[in-house]
């Protein structure tokens, strides 16, 4: 994470540039025509006349030295509209404000120099202006203007005090931040030229505009500078940085954490540096500043104070950063909660922390912020998390707020992130065991009733499948997502459908409808050929009106139903010829090739006539082999028909088939005007299921999913 937010830095200037504009008006020359009224010509005009003055008045005659100072100035004033810079540059006016900072011949040794400082001060000021649009800066560079804006910095006399002195030291470092920004060459330059010293000495400056601005210089030439990092610490600018850190002046302030923070960043012998030099507590008041921007700067300078190590996290958290960072977590400003966010990941990288930053209030927060629409914020939360989740003692507080639903149901934009949440609750899962699935079993029996069901609901998702039977079936956890389901509120019954559907087919992603049934009885068939073959036979079936030949030897050895029709009291024990009155030809024929072959195809048209005859003539894999057909063509509009038609004909299978249907598709089904109906009418086969089927997985020592593989 790159410690400069660019667009907010680049404003941060623009914004300087304009507060000193405001604060500078008084002495300065008055332009003839108020902006907003002047053509585009009038401006190129006067830009035109401005840079002439300070091509020629280039002496230190008092009247050379006013003509250049109006011209300089009125220079700025137009150059702070940021339209019309390329304007300015067009017409020259880079040259000609460096030829005003370089120093002209005296008169004499001894002559007074006319407005001393003040020339220097506008025209460094109008370059600045020009460098904030970055595709000058080379072009002020090429100019000359580096080593005259050094040696203004050189300039400053022992014991001299005066506001122009000042002000020329002010507008030659701010002119040097807006040149090097974002620009390595740049900021190699002003090392080269001898421009750090000076700026290090400066942050002792007795006027705090001007340590602000040095230290708004440094920062600029720290950021992603190996050379200009050492060179700044060489210079021993430590100290004085962490006392700044202590400042009243909140300008003072976040320029110095901001310099310390890009000097440490990626710099792990200078973030060592700068924690012996004591900028530890200094930064963590600073979490609690009035300025937003000195809270974003102290918090990102925490989380890289936290990546030193192990006793450095501990540090920071025994000295009270936890409560500022997790309070800025519930700001408006989307910064500074990615920041807080960011320490508090970093922090919870330590076992201690862990539990702290949780006792403290962090879950909460950082859960919300999960629904961020920002990619960085998400992440940094969802990282923060991922921490917390390491420590069995927080595993408990992570599921009873809701952690689990948030984790598992959120959008998140980045793939990192993605890749974190699925991190996190496998370290849920793996922890749910032992003293904290004794906790959350004490939670489902003994907390509010909203908390139950959230705890539940995690376990249903994350629990190990060898436990199940004790979470659902003897500590209640099964009434409670049953409750979900039979709720009035659509959420909560999405919810309960989810959690159902999870525990049962916890442990593979394969259901009941995955693989064809094969045959319970293995027998001898009689074979294909001797279906409908009067070979042999010793009945006749009349079925709408056609003759089916059979046998009874394979008619007895199908069914107990045969066997009852033709070895009891019924009066077709004898009969050679046997009425059918209720099946249509092309289903007699299949089930009898079915007795025939112990195999059949069973087309969907076909399937529940089938069965009805399956089940009336109890054939067992028949029946199997028509429950399995009519599953894979179970749709939302017809799963309350199938259902039906399952308990008509003690259609196990497919009963179980559908009751897994409904549970996966319920958001669609929810649409469907008879769905409460359904519900309800589902529930005791639901508790019937899970009861009987986790009680056998228990007994078996299975953990294989409820719905049997068929």
């Amino acid at each position: 994470m790159d410690h400069q937010n660019k667009p907010q830095t680049r404003r941060s200037l623009k914004r300087k540039l304009e507060q000193e504009f405001e604060e500078d008006k008084s002495g300065r020359c008055k332009a003839a025509v108020v902006e907003s009224q002047r053509t585009h010509e009038d401006i190129i005009r006067d830009v035109r006349i401005h840079v002439d003055v300070l091509n020629t008045c280039i002496s230190f005659t008092e009247a050379h030295r006013v003509a250049a100072k109006c011209s300089a100035q009125l220079l700025s004033e137009i150059a702070m509209n940021e339209d019309v810079v390329d304007l300015i540059v067009e017409c020259g006016a880079v040259p000609a404000l460096v030829k005003q900072i370089q120093t002209p011949p005296l008169l004499a040794e001894s002559d007074p120099i006319p407005f001393e400082y003040e020339v220097e001060k506008a025209c460094a000021f109008a370059l600045g202006l020009i460098a904030v649009k970055a595709e000058h800066q080379q072009l002020v560079v090429d100019a000359g203007a580096l080593p005259c804006l050094v040696n203004l910095l050189k300039m400053h006399k022992d014991g001299c005090n005066s506001r122009e002195m000042n002000g020329v030291i002010r507008k030659a470092a701010d002119a040097i931040t807006n040149l090097a920004h974002e620009n390595a060459r740049i900021k190699t330059r002003i090392r080269t030229e001898g421009g750090i010293p000076p700026l290090v000495q400066f942050l002792e400056y007795h006027d705090i505009k001007v340590q602000r601005s040095a230290a708004g210089a440094l920062r600029t030439l720290a950021f992603k500078n190996d050379e200009n990092k050492n060179q700044i610490v060489e210079c021993n600018a430590l100290p004085t940085l962490v006392l700044m850190l202590s400042s009243e002046d909140v300008t003072v302030h976040y320029e110095a954490v901001g310099v310390i923070g890009n000097l440490v960043h990626s710099s792990p012998n200078i973030k060592k540096d700068v924690l012996l030099a004591g900028a530890l507590q200094p930064v963590i008041r600073l979490l609690s500043s009035s300025c937003l921007e000195s809270q974003r700067e102290a918090a990102l300078l925490i989380g890289q104070f936290a990546a030193a190590d192990s006793d450095c996290k501990v540090h920071i958290v025994q000295r009270g950063a936890v409560p500022p960072l997790i309070e800025m977590l519930t700001s408006s400003d989307v910064q500074l909660k990615e920041m807080s966010a960011f320490a508090l990941g970093r922090l919870a990288q330590d076992t201690h922390n862990q539990v702290g930053i949780v006792q403290s209030g962090g879950i909460v927060p950082l859960l919300s912020l999960l629904d961020s629409k920002g990619g960085p914020l998400q992440h940094n939360s969802a990282f923060a998390l991922y921490g917390l989740a390491e420590n069995e003692d927080n595993v408990v507080d992570l599921i009873k707020t809701g952690g689990v639903q948030k984790l598992l149901e959120g959008e998140f934009i980045a793939q990192p992130t993605k890749d974190c949440v699925a991190k996190t609750l496998k370290r849920l899962e793996e922890k749910i065991h032992g003293r904290a699935l004794n906790h959350l079993l004490y939670l489902m029996r003994t907390a509010a009733k909203a908390v139950q069901k959230r705890v539940a609901w995690a376990l249903a998702h994350l629990c190990d499948p060898n436990d199940r039977k004790t979470i659902f079936v003897d500590n209640n956890g099964l009434e409670l997502l049953l409750g979900l389901l039979e709720s009035k509120s659509f959420k909560q019954q999405k919810d309960g459908s989810e959690a159902l559907y999870k525990l049962a087919t916890k442990g593979t992603s394969l259901s009941s409808v995955d693989a064809a049934p094969v045959s319970p009885t293995p027998q001898v068939y009689l074979g294909e050929q001797y279906v409908n073959n009067p070979t042999l036979s010793d009945v006749t079936f009349l079925v709408e009106g056609k003759r089916f030949y059979a046998h009874r030897i394979c008619l007895l050895a199908s069914s107990d139903a045969f066997r009852a029709m033709f070895d009891g009291g019924y009066r077709e024990r004898d009969a050679k010829d046997v009425e059918i009155p209720n099946i249509r030809w092309d289903v007699f024929v299949l089930m009898m090739r079915y007795i025939y072959t112990g195999s059949v195809t069973v087309e969907i048209d076909h399937a529940q006539e089938l069965l009805r005859a399956a089940d009336q003539y109890l054939l067992e894999g028949l029946k199997r082999l028509c429950e399995y057909a009519i599953a894979q063509d179970i749709s939302v509009e017809d799963v309350m028909l199938m259902y039906e038609l399952a308990e008509a004909f003690n259609a196990t299978t497919l009963r179980e088939t559908c009751l897994l249907f409904i549970l996966e598709q319920f958001e669609r089904i929810s649409t469907k005007p008879w769905c409460s109906r359904l519900i309800q009418r589902v529930i005791p086969d639901l508790r019937n299921f899970f009861v009987s089927a986790l009680v056998k997985c228990y007994d078996s020592n299975v953990s294989s999913p409820l719905w049997p593989l068929d």
